[in-house]
Parts: structure tokens; sequence; C-alpha cells
């Protein structure tokens, strides 16, 4: 399961995707999140789904690599889509297991926050994916600036989420390696109650977690080396520009927004 996170992760390209500003990609997101909400029905999952489809096609990206990563919360899923099932009582009845009942809305509703949290998920790989960490942190700090006049940290703050992303895939790849080495001394993570399974996690979240603050530690030692003294007085290789591209995507989700508005005005399914 760990090999198959790729959120944090960084797919290099030269794509339209690729080239947009970073904080057009920030907004863009939010937008996409904002619009998934708005939709009331499958018909606007359809048309954000093939909006996401086809702008992850056109980055390079392999869909297969995409969706890999709702692996890791397919459990959050299926724990979702079982709880809306059981427990959305109103509507026709269609099967009844003991003191539960299944209804037509309760498996509609089902179905619904199951596409709804996978669609939020790939709106959000598709922002770590074609977007390098240090222009994330450069577009995140550029879009909280306003806030520095109420002394809001925001290089610090854009610094710190830009890092915690950075290590994500890392952090996985370092956990994979103390299961592995865990597993070649007899470990077992995969059987067993709920308790033992938990007690087998120890051997693994200790030295992850040892690791990690060893990392942080370095991390922080080269940056003082470096004479890192935060964003006061900083400058940028690459200066953050908006250009047509931005305007572009732009007006593409603005149509989407609309396409979705107007399928939730006709009823569409």
């Amino acid at each position: 399961m760990l090999k198959n996170m790729t959120l944090g992760q960084y797919f290099p390209g030269d794509s339209f995707i690729h080239r947009l500003d970073p904080r057009t990609k920030l907004l863009a997101t939010i937008a996409l999140i904002a619009i998934v909400f708005v939709s009331q029905g499958f018909s606007g999952f359809l048309a954000i789904a093939a909006f996401v489809l086809i702008a992850a096609a056109s980055t390079g990206i392999h869909l297969k690599f995409l969706f890999r990563g709702l692996k890791p919360i397919m459990f959050i899923v299926i724990f979702t889509f079982v709880l809306n099932l059981f427990f959305q009582t109103g509507g026709t009845e269609l099967v009844r297991l003991g003191f539960l009942r299944v209804t037509d809305q309760g498996l509609r509703m089902a179905g619904f926050m199951a596409v709804r949290l996978i669609l939020l998920v790939v709106c959000s790989q598709l922002l770590t994916l074609t977007t390098s960490p240090i222009a994330l942190t450069d577009g995140l700090e550029s879009l909280f600036r306003p806030l520095e006049a109420i002394h809001f940290p925001a290089h610090e703050i854009a610094m710190m989420m830009s890092i915690a992303l950075r290590f994500i895939p890392t952090l996985m790849d370092e956990a994979d390696k103390i299961m592995k080495a865990q597993k070649a001394r007899g470990a077992n993570f995969e059987t067993g109650s709920v308790l033992a399974r938990a007690k087998a996690m120890v051997p693994l979240l200790v030295p992850l977690f040892v690791g990690a603050f060893r990392r942080a530690e370095e991390l922080a030692l080269a940056m003082d080396a470096r004479c890192y003294r935060g964003g006061k007085g900083r400058t940028r290789m690459k200066q953050l520009k908006y250009g047509t591209i931005d305007l572009l995507a732009g007006l593409a989700l603005l149509l989407l927004l609309a396409a979705v508005i107007a399928l939730n005005a006709l009823g569409a399914f």
C-alpha cells in the first residue's frame, strides 16, 4: 500500500498544466474542490471527471499511475459507502439484512459520497504531480502575502506546507523499507486480531519517527548552513507572472462550473 502513495510526488513535464502559474493551479484546485461540492448529481460528477481526466491526459501522466494513488484511501471510500448505504433510511427498501435496510436513496447517497471522495483526491493529486515543491512554496507565499499586514508568517507557513508535502513520499519509502526489514525478522503485519496488528506496528512506527526527526534535524542544519533566515529580503530565481494560459485555465473552470450548475438546475441524474 505504501508504494501506491502518490501525493507529494512531482512528475516533471512541459505540458499546458505544468506551465501554469503555481498560484493558478492552487486556486484551480480549490475551485475544483468547490465545484465537486456544488454538484448535486452523478451527471455533474461525470462532467468533472471528464474535465480532470482530460487535464491529466494532457500532462503525460499515465492514468494508471494517477489512480494508483487511490489505493491507500480505498478503506475510507468503502467505509463511507457502507455507512451511507445502511444508515440512509429514506426511499424504497431494496434489501433487508436483519435490522439493516438498503434503500434506493441509501444506495444513491453511498455511491454519491464515494465518487465525491475519489474526485477530491484525484484533483489534489494533479496539483502535487504537476507542481514542483519550490514553485508550490512560491505560489503559497504569494497567495498568503496580503495576510502579512496582520503579521501572518506567509513565507514560513508556505515553506512548512511545501516541506511536509515533499517528505510524504520520502517517509513512505522509508516506512516500506522498515516494514520489509521487520518482515525479514519475522514480524507479521497482515494477520491476527486488530490488537495484535496494532502491536505489530510498534516496531515500524518507532524507527520511522526516529528517522523523521533525524531528517528534520539534518534539514534544519543544512538550511542554517546556507544562511536561511526566513522570507525577509529573499529573492527568487523565477518571478511568478500570470499569462494567457492562466486566463484560459480560468475560463475552462468557469465553463465547468456553469455546466455543473446547469445540470443541477435541469435535475439531471
